[in-house]
């Protein structure tokens, strides 16, 4: 494992999701000081998480044909000046144009940064957890960022949430050359895709599998960050603080559960932390959806988080096993599904919201996670052998099937 790399890119992980995690933070600020509806706030995490869930794949593709490691500064300063700039602009039209810009840098860094921190990792689960929990953390202290920096000085004051990008991409300007020559670059993709092809073929029917189990997933995710913190204060009665708290124990839950869902990973089997984690999180967003108080429903997102983001690493690592050829569209499309086609329903949840209230829509994205878990039972794992020049022949069926029936990880784990 390459720490010193793999470090670094969680450190940028850190950095550019937290701008995603800052959409649903600034939603409660656009409501109460533009007057914006459930209904247009709805289609601001459209812009930003739909929008990126269309692109996201497009990025992957292009770093399948050709190491694209500029992709990775690009895409958080990108995102961080759509932020600023839907934080300060004047009208709604701008503050979805605004929005949707920082969807795509947020889009554009995951293919690249993954393939790297996939290269860095290599086959060791724990290793993706970490730069996973990059993204977990960042999304977590992008609410108390929000809270600090709109509290204080009101959405004009929005541009200092564009400091952290600008200093990452000061430190990424100093690092690249070190990056670069101490061969801490993937491969060509045509030498990788050579190496993958003869040991196994894409399973896209597999890949479709956990494509689907991802977008169930996606969607009571988006739905809880985007509305966690206005369900506590408009149904449970909480404070704009408790709102904003209850938002970052859940993120910060997920930091907790991407590191254990690496561990369980490499010790038991990545099928382990997948169908834990889809087991646990039903009744957990349960909890949120019918909370009498604000404590239960402060519990259930901490639940929520932890179960939610148990399987987040190991499907990663599937979606590439299940593409061996094609990593950079298999990270494109699994993490711009698990973090932003739920942006897609948005319009039509926040309509819902509206017109029947926020209880109403979380025991709907309840019902889609259960069919998340009926998928997430369904799934079977995929041990490719190591590349390198001793490799040994393909496992046989029969012992690929015993290790798909049972999860367990290569070399007995």
């Amino acid at each position: 494992m390459k720490r010193g790399q793999l470090a670094f890119l969680t450190g940028t992980h850190i950095v550019n999701d937290l701008y995603q995690g800052a959409v649903p933070a600034l939603l409660p600020f656009l409501m109460s000081q533009r007057h914006y509806s459930y209904t247009a706030v709805s289609g601001i995490a459209l812009a930003a998480s739909g929008l990126s869930s269309v692109v996201q794949p497009l990025f992957g593709l292009l770093v399948d044909r050709r190491p694209r490691g500029w992709l990775i500064p690009a895409g958080f300063l990108t995102a961080a000046a759509g932020i600023t700039g839907a934080a300060l602009a004047d009208s709604y039209p701008l503050t979805w144009l605004f929005a949707a810009l920082a969807g795509i840098g947020i889009a554009a860094y995951h293919p690249a940064a993954t393939n790297q921190a996939r290269v860095a990792g290599g086959q060791s689960q724990r290793a993706m957890s970490l730069f996973s929990v990059g993204g977990t953390l960042g999304a977590s202290l992008a609410p108390a960022l929000v809270t600090l920096v709109v509290g204080a000085y009101g959405l004009g004051g929005s541009w200092l949430l564009a400091v952290p990008a600008l200093v990452t991409a000061l430190l990424w300007a100093a690092q690249g050359r070190w990056l670069r020559y101490r061969g801490h670059t993937p491969a060509t993709p045509a030498a990788a895709r050579g190496a993958a092809t003869s040991a196994h073929r894409d399973d896209w029917r597999a890949f479709g599998r956990l494509a689907a189990t991802t977008v169930a997933w996606s969607i009571p995710y988006v739905t809880v960050t985007s509305m966690l913190a206005l369900h506590i204060q408009r149904d449970l009665h909480g404070s704009t603080g408790t709102g904003a708290a209850a938002l970052t124990l859940l993120t910060l839950a997920g930091a907790a559960g991407t590191l254990l869902g690496g561990w369980l990973g490499d010790r038991h089997g990545r099928m382990t932390p997948i169908r834990t984690g889809y087991l646990l999180a039903v009744p957990a967003l349960a909890a949120v959806a019918f909370a009498p108080s604000v404590a239960v429903a402060m519990a259930g997102a901490v639940a929520f988080g932890l179960a939610m983001f148990l399987p987040f690493a190991p499907q990663v690592t599937l979606a590439q096993d299940y593409l061996p050829t094609r990593p950079g569209t298999a990270s494109g499309l699994t993490l711009g599904l698990a973090m932003s086609v739920g942006g897609l329903a948005a319009p039509a949840l926040g309509g819902l919201a509206d017109a029947h209230g926020l209880r109403t829509v979380l025991a709907l994205v309840l019902g889609v996670l259960a069919l998340g878990l009926g998928s997430a039972l369904r799934l079977r794992d995929r041990v490719l052998p190591e590349a390198g020049p001793e490799q040994g022949p393909e496992p046989a069926p029969e012992r690929v099937n015993e290790q798909a029936a049972t999860g367990a990880a290569p070399g007995g784990r």
